[in-house]
């Protein structure tokens, strides 16, 4: 049995702030045992539009991460940060950046997950609409991370949306997803908590839901209720509180085959042409 922590923030613009409530998680996290912490999309910066500008500070932010990591002796999935070259170190000349989410262990940077589904959607809130491809470049590759404690199958936000990437994960052997999210207040209302179960449900993966929650300036407002889903669909706990929390779970590998064993859904799994 392993402990697993999801964070939830209210990150800002402001890098040392983040960092000084990233490292307050990381305490609390390790305080309760768990051997990994999930932290959400932007929470290094939360800064809309200045998304280049932190790029640039990409290789400095990851060694920062890897540092915390190996000081603490925890695993860490790094959110999002913005990127300005691909997984093979090409540049990206066109000013667009991706959407990386970093898995990190004690030692070092064990895999690196590019955001493949942008979110350009129209929004009733304070925005309107998102239209992500215009500032970020879409990753190509699925990534499984092999841990002690499980493998895990990275996502990002509107990842969740689409069950088979999670599907993909599960084939490639992950048992833990991950889904680092700055849901909208008004699309997380109405899915947030949906998907997470979903998505467990459906890959029989535990889904990890780190969440932004708040205003991130003047228009942007997140949902939160950063929340852990089981290999069965459940919901196991939910940060109900505003701003910054924690919540840390039980993942029982063992328990998680006897899941799948008795209800194996990959082998009953169809081809369905439409």
């Amino acid at each position: 049995m392993t402990l697993l922590s999801v964070a939830q923030m209210n990150s800002q613009n402001d890098i040392e702030e983040n960092f000084r409530n990233i490292e307050l998680l990381i305490q609390q996290s390790k305080a309760q045992g768990a051997e990994l912490i999930v932290f959400p999309e932007n929470f290094v910066c939360f800064a809309a539009g200045k998304q280049r500008e932190t790029a640039e500070q990409f290789k400095s932010l990851q060694q920062r991460l890897e540092q915390l990591a190996h000081q603490y002796q925890i695993w860490i999935v790094g959110g999002t940060l913005p990127c300005p070259f691909r997984p093979d170190g090409s540049i990206i000349r066109d000013g667009r950046v991706r959407t990386v989410s970093l898995c990190i262990s004690p030692e070092k940077t064990e895999a690196r997950y590019d955001k493949i589904h942008l979110f350009d959607v129209q929004v009733g809130d304070s925005v309107g609409g998102y239209q992500e491809s215009q500032f970020f470049e879409p990753g190509t590759d699925i990534v499984v991370a092999s841990t002690p404690f499980g493998n895990i199958g990275l996502m990002v936000c509107y990842d969740l949306r689409f069950p088979e990437l999670a599907l993909k994960l599960r084939h490639q052997g992950a048992n833990i997803l991950t889904a680092p999210a700055a849901f909208t207040y008004t699309t997380g209302q109405m899915h947030w908590q949906l998907l997470l179960q979903t998505r467990g449900m459906d890959s029989q993966c535990f889904v990890l839901g780190a969440a932004q929650q708040g205003w991130h300036g003047p228009k942007r407002q997140t949902w939160g209720h950063a929340a852990a889903a089981n290999s069965q669909g459940q919901l196991l706990d939910v940060v109900q509180q505003e701003g910054t929390g924690l919540i840390t779970v039980e993942f029982d590998l063992a328990q998680q085959e006897a899941v799948r064993q008795s209800m194996p859904l990959m082998q009953h799994r169809q081809i369905i042409q439409y």
